[in-house]
């Protein structure tokens, strides 16, 4: 065994602990955010929201987007923060104040029911201290890279209690490769964090699977949902894409701008206590199909809208979650509109997740972590993994197909 073996296998362990670490703190931060924005002291930010007064639904997300706002007014004049991902694969140095500061940011909005996602946050925060805990080690510029994507899928997995999810969102996402050095290193950095965080996740699944009779049928309808799936996935990138400035704001027109997302966002959290926040509500609800029709295909419409009007103001946040949200609401309006004009007996809980499974493998471009990832946020009986992988492999390959015939058309 040489030296850089040595040190990389001493490295995989700090990554791992490091991103626990980070996990933990900003679900806890988080958490405490929430709880002081909307005045509740037990349950999910949902219960928190329905048992809060109409000025302080409305004014809770507007006050976070201000001072979040402002703390990325005065980052950004003073430096810029890069992308995570770009930074890696181009083998940068990691800004690592920059990135934790910005997390923080994150974190404060999310927190304060921003319609964002706040995987974004641990992913930064993970890699950060990643980057400082093995700065001392001698590694390769690759293994450099393998590190710190390993840290940023750590942070993931840590914070939604999901190793395999972690693992592959490193491997597949960032990484690109299945290359053994990498996905056992993504294996064993993820399973590390996970267990390091579990002092404060408690290793509960985010969602909550009702136990009810299942049909193999689902499998079918999964592939029926799968043109569905496809076009709101696509739909959902266009949407963001078109909302992200070219360039970060970093004008003091950023306080106002994501201070008025806020405030939307508030505001339509009076009828829908289940729009503030990454999305986890909208799929809390989906599992014991609390929604009702107008309800879920309101949350269809306003879901993204919100998340790319918080984009376009200069916020920034994860964008996986509301994803799987606005796929779940999509899947609960098809599961709630059959079981009421038709008579079926649909399971609202399997159709939302296979329709978010088929939406996050366009968004992530993944279809495998898709399945994957929704499968372990609710843990439903094992073969259930076989149907959203049918509906997110369908999805991805359905959009796939579409984007090949547009360029060729195009040329």
């Amino acid at each position: 065994m040489t030296r850089r073996d040595v040190e990389f296998g001493c490295a995989i362990v700090v990554i791992g602990l490091l991103a626990g670490l980070a996990g933990a703190a900003t679900t806890l931060v988080l958490h405490a955010i929430e709880h002081l924005t909307y005045h509740y002291t037990f349950g999910t930010l949902l219960a928190g929201v329905e048992s809060s007064g109409r000025i302080r639904r409305a004014a809770g997300p507007a006050i976070g987007g201000a001072l979040a706002g402002c703390g990325w007014w005065l980052l950004r004049r003073r430096t810029a923060v890069p992308s995570l991902s770009a930074t890696i694969a181009a083998h940068r140095p990691i800004p690592r104040s920059a990135l934790s500061l910005d997390a923080g940011l994150q974190v404060l909005l999310v927190g304060t029911g921003a319609s964002l996602g706040r995987e974004g946050a641990p992913r930064q925060l993970a890699a950060a201290a990643g980057d400082l805990g093995t700065s001392r080690l001698t590694l390769t510029a690759h293994d450099r890279e393998i590190l710190l994507a390993c840290a940023a899928g750590a942070g993931l997995g840590a914070v939604y209690s999901v190793p395999l999810g972690g693992a592959l969102f490193a491997a597949r996402i960032l990484l690109g490769t299945w290359h053994p050095r990498a996905l056992g290193t993504a294996l064993i950095t993820s399973s590390l964090a996970v267990a390091v965080a579990a002092p404060v996740t408690h290793l509960q699944h985010p969602l909550v699977w009702p136990d009810v009779r299942l049909s193999y049928l689902l499998g079918f309808l999964a592939l029926v949902l799968a043109p569905l799936a496809a076009a709101l996935g696509l739909a959902f990138n266009r949407l963001m894409a078109a909302a992200t400035p070219k360039a970060p704001w970093a004008s003091p027109m950023l306080i106002p701008a994501v201070a008025a997302a806020g405030l939307l966002t508030g505001i339509c959290s009076i009828w829908l206590p289940e729009l503030p926040g990454n999305g986890r509500s909208i799929l809390e609800v989906s599992m014991d199909a609390g929604m009702t029709l107008g309800a879920a295909a309101a949350i269809l419409l306003l879901k993204p809208v919100l998340t790319a009007l918080f984009l376009r103001s200069g916020a920034v946040g994860g964008l996986l979650t509301p994803a799987l949200a606005t796929g779940a609401a999509a899947g609960s309006v098809v599961a709630l509109g059959l079981n009421a004009w038709v008579g079926t007996e649909l399971h609202v809980a399997a159709v939302s997740l296979s329709c978010a499974a088929g939406v996050l493998a366009i968004t992530q471009r993944s279809p495998l972590f898709a399945a994957l990832f929704v499968w372990e946020l609710a843990h439903p009986p094992p073969w259930l993994l076989a149907v959203f992988a049918i509906g997110a492999y369908s999805a991805y390959g359905l959009a796939v197909l579409r984007q090949r015939r547009t360029a060729t058309g195009g040329s």
